[in-house]
């Protein structure tokens, strides 16, 4: 793992607002992946054949304040995973991918696959917004399909219990420590009042300040506009990549049950105390699972392709 170029409070004083970028969804990148034995390479993957890759992303990430088949509009031939439960509403940011794939293939012809985009903006990203980097593994080629069918079957959605979780991250041969630091992730981003209606209502492992706050803009009245009603999951620190979302959880802050199913008397429950009080602990851990992630089910060689525009197939 590559240690941080700056350090954490560095990165918060210098950096301007946060970037509208997606992490993509941190288990979208998984959702339809099996491990395998495929090879990428390193960083250097592109340095001979588009130089200014690299630098194209992050500097596309910092403006804007894995095979990629989370990317694929739907077509008559298939429906893809945009819309799938766990996704829909939830998954934005794509115009971000758009933007730095035009630019790619300006500069570099059908060179840079839109996985590789996807992956390095994901770790721009985080770095941007105060959290660890890590070295890329690249050298992905595309999918030419993507499955709604898959992305819904394998995404835990946003009412998991813990043991829904664990079984979802191990059949894709994640940890349970992977399975925990990668929630983390979670210390970012904004959920639709219809993914955590059922908790703030219904729950009772939570802080009851916190659940009022929340319904205020969230409505028991299911349908409307109301559904999609946006809250931070992680409120006490909404756009920095930090450990606070496992402070939450302690408290019982945890916006959606899949969150707070991660301390509440479980096996998990050590590593939440531990990351809580420890973010150099989690941001190891978050970093190590995320190379692992890269590396899940990738499409090299003469599979797949290189796609011209992320949001269909050549």
């Amino acid at each position: 793992m590559a240690a941080p170029t700056a350090s954490r409070e560095h990165r918060r004083r210098s950096r301007p607002l946060p970037p509208r970028c997606l992490l993509v969804s941190i288990l979208a990148l998984a959702a339809a992946a099996t491990v395998a034995s495929a090879q990428l390479s390193s960083e250097d993957y592109y340095d001979a054949s588009c130089p200014a890759a690299l630098l194209t992303i992050r500097s596309a990430v910092a403006t804007a304040g894995c095979d990629a088949s989370v990317l694929l509009d739907d077509t008559a031939g298939f429906t893809g995973e945009k819309g799938a439960g766990p996704n829909a509403g939830s998954l934005r940011g794509f115009d971000i991918i758009d933007n730095i794939k035009m630019l790619l293939e300006v500069l570099c012809p059908q060179t840079v696959s839109c996985a590789d985009i996807l992956a390095v903006a994901a770790r721009d990203s985080v770095e941007r917004l105060g959290g660890p980097s890590w070295t890329v593994p690249l050298g992905r080629r595309d999918a030419t399909t993507a499955s709604a069918s898959l992305a819904n079957s394998d995404l835990p959605g946003p009412t998991s219990n813990l043991n829904g979780l664990l079984n979802a991250f191990s059949n894709k041969g994640f940890t349970t420590t992977d399975m925990v630091a990668l929630s983390g992730a979670h210390t970012v981003g904004r959920a639709q009042c219809k993914n955590f209606r059922a908790r703030i209502y219904n729950d009772t492992d939570i802080d009851a300040t916190f659940a009022g706050g929340v319904r205020a803009s969230c409505p028991a009245q299911a349908g409307g506009a109301g559904d999609a009603a946006l809250e931070p999951l992680d409120g006490s620190s909404p756009d920095d990549f930090d450990n606070a979302y496992f402070g939450n959880l302690l408290s019982q802050r945890g916006l959606l049950h899949a969150d707070q199913a991660l301390f509440g008397g479980g096996a998990t429950d050590g590593l939440v105390r531990a990351y809580a009080s420890d973010a150099g602990q989690w941001e190891s851990d978050f970093a190590a699972a995320m190379i692992k992630m890269a590396s899940i089910s990738p499409l090299t060689g003469t599979d797949g392709e290189i796609r011209v525009n992320c949001r269909r197939v050549n």
